[in-house]
């Protein structure tokens, strides 16, 4: 009953009954439990009987083979977690991974899009296509992204629904089943009337057929019925490619945080940005107050009188 696939299943099953985990993050947790799991094979253990010792060591393995620290600390917390749910339902005693540090993440953004670079991009998009409906598709995903800062996950599975009536914000679902505003910019309005248009005019086609509406934004043959992830991943390299704008600097990732970066350069308050981009924490934010230094630096120079009256001086020499 309580070999690894049982541990790792029940583990990940309670995850998602209990807690909402998402599918994404179920997956991510059984990638990292499996890779441990066969580790400890390969040492002569499994999950059931490993020690505090064994968990450091095969952390320290994990160093040895040049993993990021953040994958690393996802790593750990999945042990944690199994280990703690193992506890609860008295498969063990003892939970060996309580004592245990993991890394300190640190926190980077990824290469800066300038505003002039995103320009571009959101302008081949519109030209970037096989046929009129992907390019006009295309479009409306890259404004979307750049309008909203949506997670990618967010963007590719949007309800049809949500959009309907011309709307002036965006109801999104977001992690941990939380639901946010967002605020749609002209354009981004502009590019996702124009899709609908041509997604209704393809459902009148459909419903013919199966008599069923369309239920996600972006709809594709996947198992899922909305565009892939990664289909949108090589689908925005390729936009960059096209518009001479260094494909390693874009990803959708980047484009949420061109969108968080660019609106505090121009004046947006954190704590605005905070909830379009659906951080639960405010510190999360604030991995973008360095593009707040230039701007504050040029307000203090040109507002403060102790930086007016030293100009005075400097011009009566």
């Amino acid at each position: 009953m309580h070999d690894c696939k049982n541990w790792i299943s029940q583990f990940l099953e309670a995850q998602a009954a209990e807690l909402g985990t998402s599918i994404n993050t179920q997956l991510a947790y059984g990638r990292d439990l499996v890779h441990f799991s066969q580790w400890l094979k390969s040492q002569g253990e499994k999950i059931a009987n490993a020690s505090h010792s064994s968990i450091e060591s095969y952390l320290s393995h994990c160093i040895d083979v040049g993993l990021a620290s953040s994958t690393r600390a996802r790593r750990l917390s999945a042990i944690k977690q199994l280990y703690h749910f193992a506890f609860e339902e008295g498969w063990r005693e003892d939970i060996p991974s309580i004592k245990i540090s993991g890394p300190r993440s640190q926190k980077k953004l990824p290469g800066a899009l300038t505003e002039a670079q995103v320009e571009q991009i959101l302008e081949t998009s519109g030209k970037f296509g096989r046929s009129h409906r992907d390019r006009i598709r295309n479009k409306c995903l890259l404004e979307l992204l750049y309008a909203t800062g949506m997670r990618v996950s967010e963007l590719v599975s949007l309800p049809t629904s949500v959009v309907r009536g011309d709307p002036q914000i965006l109801l999104i679902r977001g992690k941990g089943d939380r639901e946010r505003l967002v605020p749609l910019s002209l354009t981004a309005k502009q590019a996702l009337a124009k899709w609908l248009d041509v997604l209704d005019a393809s459902e009148e086609t459909s419903r013919k057929s199966d008599g069923l509406p369309q239920r996600f934004l972006f709809p594709s043959r996947s198992k899922t019925g909305h565009l892939t992830r990664h289909r949108f991943y090589h689908l925005i390299k390729m936009i960059a490619t096209v518009a001479s704008v260094p494909a390693d600097l874009v990803t959708p990732h980047a484009l949420r945080h061109a969108f968080a970066t660019h609106l505090l350069a121009n004046g947006a308050d954190l704590r605005a940005i905070q909830t379009m981009l659906g951080h639960a924490d405010i510190s999360t934010t604030e991995i973008y107050t360095h593009v707040l230094q230039e701007r504050l630096v040029n307000l203090v120079n040109e507002n403060h009188p102790l930086a007016k009256k030293s100009v005075c001086q400097i011009n009566e020499f």
